[in-house]
């Protein structure tokens, strides 16, 4: 096997426009065949899951591709079958979901930072691989994700969120934690591993400490996990407008957002 083509940024762009075009094919496919996709993107902090799921939904409907963020659960949710809210951010027919981050948050920052009992922990272990044959016998294709960085690039990306104010938000007090607890989390990652990566819903692991590389890499991985075609589209075309006379009010009458800007 052949390594892996080099590309500039030039390169990158170019690639990833090309990418993008072939997700939108897959979006149409989605919707032509009534598919149900759902993508789970899991890993540290800082990993490029999110500037990752950004790359696939900029140029895709989001009413048909979108993704889910869930925060922390409430009150009544915490009463409810661990499951349950994922359930209700499932795809119906013609969608697929993105999951940054997923139910799989039970076997990571829920068991390192003690959120969840050992009982709890315990019975997702269990349960997490039937959940996951169930909803695939419904018809949902079901891909995960696990971004893996090196301590060293996360130390340099958490560095870069504390120097930038645009990115001091993203450190919340559990990232920061979770940072002390390096070893912690890879050891609930290898557990996590090995009780749910299994041949009818393998994890598939995408090397992030170069995140232009990631995203390429990941897209084209995923690309290949759903066959689709090309669907052909009917041609559009713009119908004549209304001849019936309009007079706009005049600008006075109106609330306008004062111009200091204008770019040329």
């Amino acid at each position: 096997m052949s390594g892996p083509e080099v590309l500039n940024k030039k390169g990158y762009k170019k690639e990833l426009r090309r990418l993008q075009v072939e997700l939108v094919r897959l979006q149409e496919w989605i919707v032509h065949e009534g598919l149900k996709v759902v993508v789970i993107f899991e890993g540290r902090d800082t990993a490029g899951k999110g500037g990752t799921i950004r790359r696939i939904t900029e140029r895709t409907n989001p009413r048909v591709i979108h993704n889910v963020a869930l925060g922390t659960p409430n009150d009544r949710e915490k009463t409810q079958w661990y499951f349950q809210r994922y359930v209700a951010q499932l795809p119906a027919a013609g969608e697929m979901v993105l999951f940054d981050r997923s139910w799989y948050n039970r076997a990571g920052v829920e068991r390192v930072m003690g959120f969840c009992t050992n009982e709890e922990y315990e019975e997702f272990m269990h349960s997490c691989p039937r959940f996951e044959r169930i909803i695939q016998r419904s018809g949902i294709i079901l891909i995960k994700y696990w971004l893996s960085v090196s301590d060293d690039e996360q130390e340099r990306r958490f560095q870069a969120r504390l120097d930038n104010p645009l990115k001091r938000w993203k450190l919340s007090p559990t990232d920061l934690e979770a940072r002390a607890r390096w070893v912690d989390y890879a050891e609930a990652k290898d557990d996590m591993f090995a009780k749910t990566d299994t041949d009818e819903s393998p994890w598939f692991v995408v090397e992030s400490d170069d995140k232009r590389s990631t995203r390429l890499n990941l897209i084209s991985h995923l690309l290949d996990q759903i066959p689709y075609k090309r669907v052909d589209q009917e041609r559009v075309t713009l119908p004549p407008r209304q001849r019936r006379h309009y007079e706009r009010p005049p600008k006075a009458s109106e609330k306008q957002v004062p111009e200091r800007f204008r770019v040329e």
